[in-house]
C-alpha cells in the first residue's frame, strides 16, 4: 500500500488527477488477493496490480476512460477453465476490480495515510462513490469493506525485519525481504562490520539492540533475527523482542549454542513459554550451506510463521 500511495500523492500533484483501480472480491483461481491495487495515469503508465496481468489491460483502458468523465466504475472479468491457462490463471476464475477517478482534492487523503504508515499506525482509506473523495479515517477496518457509498481499505504499516548483525547472511537477507515487502533495518554497533559491506534495501543503525528498541521497540508486526554468535549483542536484542508483541523471533547457532542461549535468558528470568518463542536454530531445514541460502531458509520460515498467524496480527 504504502508504494501505491506514495506514487498516487505523487501523480495527483503533477498531473491534478489519477485512477486507482482495487481488487473487491475474488472467486476461483484469482492470480491477486482482495485489496490489491492499481495506479493508472491519464497517458496510460499504471504501477501495481489487480490480476498479475490477464487483465491489466482493460482496467487502464477503463481507467483512462474514467479520468476523462470522472466518477467510478465497478468491473467483473470472469475466465472460464478452458481459457484460464492463455491468461495466466491455474484454472477458471472470476475477479471484481472498482476504480476510481481522483483528482487533487484526494491529496490530503493520500498525506494522511502515509503519515500514518511512516508512524507504523493503523487507520482505514475511505473511497467514496458518490461523489467520488477518498479521505482518510483513524478508526482501522479488520479487512477491505465494500458497500454501496464506499469502498474502505485498512491502512496497516508494513511488515518489519531487525537484523541483528551486519554479516553475510544479512548482506543477502536485506535484498530478500525488502522486495517481499518488509521494511528492513541492520542493527550493529560495530562500524567495522558496515563500513565496508552494503545492505541492499536495509536502514543501517550502528547502535546497541536494546538501545535501538527503546526508541523503536518491536510491534506485532515485527520479525526480529539475531546472527552475531555473540551473546552481547543477541541477548540484548532477545530481551526486549520477547517482552514486545514480535510475531517472530529467530537466532542463528547451533543446537548446542541455542541451548546455551536459553540457559543465559532462563537466568534473566525469562519463563520457558517466553523462551519457546524464538526460532534456533534460526530458519527451515532446507539443508543450506551459503549464505544466500540460510538467508532463504530464514526468510522463508518468517513468512510461514506470519501467513499461519495472518488475521490475529494484521487487517489484512
Amino acid at each position: 500500500m504504502k508504494d501505491i500511495i506514495t506514487l498516487l500523492r505523487a501523480s495527483l500533484l503533477a498531473d491534478h488527477k489519477a485512477a486507482l483501480a482495487v481488487v473487491t472480491k475474488t472467486w476461483g483461481s484469482a492470480p491477486r488477493q482482495v485489496g490489491s491495487m492499481m495506479l493508472v495515469r491519464a497517458d496510460g503508465t499504471f504501477e501495481g496490480s489487480v490480476s498479475g496481468g490477464c487483465v491489466e489491460g482493460t482496467v487502464i483502458a477503463e481507467a483512462q476512460s474514467l479520468l476523462a468523465s470522472g466518477g467510478y466504475k465497478d468491473l467483473s472479468f470472469a475466465v472460464s477453465n478452458d481459457d484460464a491457462f492463455a491468461v495466466g490463471l491455474a484454472c477458471g476464475g472470476e475477479i471484481n476490480v472498482s476504480i476510481f477517478a481522483l483528482t487533487d482534492r484526494d491529496i490530503s487523503a493520500c498525506e494522511a495515510s502515509l503519515k500514518a504508515l511512516q508512524n507504523r499506525e493503523t487507520g482505514s482509506l475511505i473511497l467514496s462513490k458518490s461523489p467520488v473523495k477518498a479521505s482518510y479515517g483513524a478508526a482501522t477496518a479488520p479487512a477491505l469493506e465494500v458497500n454501496d457509498q464506499a469502498i474502505t481499505l485498512p491502512v496497516v504499516p508494513s511488515l518489519r525485519l531487525d537484523i541483528i548483525g551486519a554479516v553475510h547472511i544479512a548482506q543477502a537477507l536485506t535484498p530478500m525481504a525488502s522486495v517481499c515487502g518488509f521494511d528492513v533495518t541492520v542493527i550493529d554497533p560495530r562500524e567495522a562490520f558496515t563500513d565496508n559491506r552494503t545492505f541492499k534495501g536495509a536502514t543501517v543503525v550502528n547502535n546497541w539492540p536494546d538501545e535501538h528498541f527503546k526508541v523503536t521497540p518491536p510491534d506485532a508486526l515485527t520479525a526480529v533475527v539475531t546472527l552475531t554468535h555473540d551473546p552481547k549483542l543477541d541477548d540484548a536484542a532477545l530481551v526486549p523482542a520477547i517482552n514486545a508483541e514480535t510475531f517472530y523471533i529467530g537466532c542463528l547457532g547451533s543446537k548446542k549454542t541455542h541451548a546455551a542461549r536459553l540457559e543465559r535468558l532462563q537466568a534473566l528470568g525469562i519463563s520457558e513459554q517466553a523462551r519457546s518463542r524464538i526460532s534456533g536454530p534460526v530458519g527451515l531445514d532446507i539443508g543450506a550451506k551459503t549464505p544466500a541460502e540460510i538467508a532463504t531458509s530464514i526468510l522463508a520460515e518468517i513468512i510461514a510463521v506470519y501467513r499461519s498467524k495472518g488475521a490475529d496480527i494484521r487487517a489484512v
